[in-house]
């Protein structure tokens, strides 16, 4: 486990400026969120944010809190190098979270946030040979716009990081094969829409298989078109959908701001 030295007095929104404080009550949510929709796996998976400004650094969960206890101000500021830069609740940082999510903000400066889920759906389409297969509207939006990385053994390997970004390559969404989804996007909630609707196309092809009725597979011109459609110029829904899911957590128990 990756510790850290004593946390500063002051919480952090005293000591942070507004652009981060967004980040992290949005980081939060994002965490609160996965729980409600049951993508979460104990302390073990992980959802991360680039902190914005000149320094390198990145926000990620202590490693000890379940996604449903994590606040704005319990989060982890982590350098792409892995060091610890605060970590209020001493409990430090997963290293294989480290290793995954400091590999992709260190080379995709376009990307914001990263999620990463060991959900049950998640993983039997990552242990299928063909992958992820364009039965349903969910599943044909990651038509030639999914990407795949083979299996190596839990994430602790410093070597393994290039070849996680050389799978990712240019895509926002990977199937870690035998292990786990990713999708990554600018902001937090252009990653969580990915991750829902990656999700969903999941416990879809889970459950259409399990019927044990023929499949139907759409024209493949026909999966590229959803995909198109899908990554349109101007598309708002992902951030209004994000609005009224911040609403319902605030109807809920809006603490994840604090």
């Amino acid at each position: 486990m990756i510790t850290a030295t004593a946390a500063p007095a002051l919480p952090p929104q005293h000591r942070t400026d507004s652009a981060e404080w967004a980040v992290r009550v949005n980081l939060a949510a994002c965490y609160r969120l996965a729980a409600h929709f049951r993508m979460t796996d104990l302390i073990y998976t992980h959802i991360s944010a680039r902190v914005p400004g000149p320094e390198p650094h990145f926000l990620i969960n202590a490693y000890g809190l379940l996604f449903d206890e994590i606040t704005a101000s319990s989060l982890v500021k982590v350098t792409l190098a892995g060091e610890v830069v605060e970590d209020p609740t001493g409990l430090g940082i997963n290293p294989a979270g480290y290793l995954i999510h400091g590999a992709v903000h260190g080379a995709r400066h376009d990307v914001g946030c990263v999620i990463h889920t060991h959900t049950t759906a998640g993983l039997a389409v990552a242990s299928q040979k063909r992958g992820l297969l364009p039965l349903t509207q969910h599943a044909m939006r990651f038509t030639d716009r999914l990407a795949y990385h083979d299996y190596e053994g839990i994430a602790l390997d410093p070597d393994e990081q290039q070849r996680l970004v050389r799978d990712l390559g240019a895509h926002d969404a990977m199937i870690l094969r035998n292990h786990g989804l990713l999708t990554c996007g600018p902001t937090v909630h252009d990653a969580f829409d990915l991750m829902m609707h990656l999700e969903r196309a999941c416990q879809a092809q889970v459950a259409a298989m399990a019927g044990g009725a023929e499949l139907n597979l759409p024209p493949p011109a026909v999966a590229r078109k959803v995909a198109a459609q899908f990554a349109r110029p101007g598309r708002r829904a992902p951030a209004n959908a994000w609005a009224a899911l911040l609403r319902m957590l605030d109807r809920i128990d809006p603490g994840y701001r604090e």
